[in-house]
């Protein structure tokens, strides 16, 4: 180790003649210390939130979706759907349609997003796998059931098992409701509740999953007709790819389809999820630039209080830019140390989050009861990037400053 280096050292754990230039610096480091665990387990918070959020979409979203560029449906009869279920990638297609409808029950009513499925639905998106509270009642996608999302189920006053069924309002194609009666301005069937779900308080305030020969019944549409297909998968396929391989085969045949990842099926959800990590990113680092200025403060009385060693290092024959470096080293030393047990610090209060669920969520019906965490290797890369990065940027000014005399 060269002298300079010796010297910061020194001047980082000498032991003897402790003064309040050691206590300063050892408050920098705690400040930069805390600054950094902060940053990992805020982060770490926010990824699980987002991690929750999304599997909660996903569970109502399928992975791919195909759908008309205009209009509102086509014709399954139009496509190779059997070609379409027979690649190695896709583990199952779910034909769907979706319509805006109207909803009675007694004196209640609602406006809801209608959407037929079939059988194979649930395998597509997980719906049928949810257990309580995500889901109560019994999945059954058959024609004169219902599964409802949860703020519907309460509006609408309705109850498991239902002794009387609601109705479904759908207005004609081609009429309008003015001058008319109901029968003659709506299609209309009646259906029951059999199941209520709650994922996601957009999804479970807008949405009611039911048969979907029962809803083209009500569309007056024909068996083939629909509105989405949507896909699931298998295990480790590439999405990206299978679109591509969607587009080229599929959209060949049928120029007026596009197909959609879930970013592009929620894409406000995930542009505003990237600008709030973004801003996550930006608040820390205002922090850790604040936590800087005890650690400059602290390295300008150590520089003040060591003027008869730099008087007594130049007498020595050391240069002025050595000298620089060796307190320059010392900031860095105190940066990295305050950094490296932050790291560490930051990976325990995760990780006992993650065991034990020390931190309860607060009260309410959240679909867990305490804060989600999901720690990753580039948020630890990136922080110790980050804070090493401002703090020598800061290190580096102050002792660029440093007048030495000859």
């Amino acid at each position: 180790m060269k002298i300079e280096g010796l010297i910061a050292v020194r001047y980082l754990f000498a032991r003897r003649h402790k003064s309040v230039v050691n206590v300063i610096s050892w408050i920098s480091l705690i400040g930069l210390l805390v600054s950094t665990t902060a940053l990992i387990v805020v982060l770490s918070v926010y990824n699980g939130i987002g991690d929750l959020t999304k599997s909660l979409f996903n569970t109502f979203d399928p992975e791919l979706l195909v759908e008309p560029a205009e209009g509102k449906t086509f014709h399954t009869g139009d496509l190779d759907l059997t070609g379409l279920r027979a690649m190695d990638e896709v583990e199952a297609v779910s034909c769907m349609v979706n319509e805006v409808a109207w909803i009675t029950n007694g004196e209640n009513q609602a406006i809801v997003k209608l959407r037929g499925v079939d059988a194979h639905y649930g395998a597509v998106t997980g719906l049928d796998t949810l257990r309580p509270p995500q889901l109560e009642g019994e999945y059954r996608i058959s024609p004169g059931t219902l599964i409802v999302g949860v703020q519907i189920f309460s509006n609408l006053a309705m109850h498991i098992p239902a002794s009387t069924p609601v109705a479904v309002h759908i207005p004609k194609r081609g009429t309008t409701s003015m001058g008319f009666t109901l029968d003659q301005a709506f299609n209309i069937d009646y259906a029951y509740p059999v199941a209520r779900f709650a994922i996601q308080q957009d999804l479970d305030r807008q949405y009611v999953v039911a048969d979907i020969a029962f809803v083209q019944k009500l569309m007056n549409y024909a068996p083939d007709e629909v509105s989405a297909l949507a896909l699931k998968l298998k295990a480790g396929a590439n999405v990206q790819k299978v679109k591509e391989a969607i587009l080229s085969s599929l959209i060949t045949h049928h120029s007026s389809l596009v197909v959609k990842d879930r970013y592009d099926q929620q894409p406000l959800y995930y542009k505003i999820y990237r600008t709030e990590r973004l801003g996550i990113y930006l608040i820390l680092s205002l922090i850790i630039l604040i936590s800087t200025l005890s650690l400059v403060a602290s390295l300008s009385l150590l520089i003040i209080n060591k003027r008869d060693d730099i008087f007594i290092l130049r007498g020595m024959g050391m240069e002025k830019r050595d000298i620089r470096r060796a307190f320059f080293l010392e900031g860095l030393l105190i940066c990295a140390l305050a950094v490296v047990v932050g790291l560490v610090l930051g990976f325990v209060v995760c990780l006992l989050q993650q065991q034990f669920h020390l931190i309860p969520m607060g009260d309410g019906n959240f679909v867990i009861s305490y804060f989600p965490v999901a720690m990753r290797a580039e948020d630890f890369l990136i922080t110790f990037l980050l804070v090493m990065a401002i703090s020598t940027f800061s290190v580096g000014l102050t002792v660029r400053k440093l007048r030495i005399r000859n």
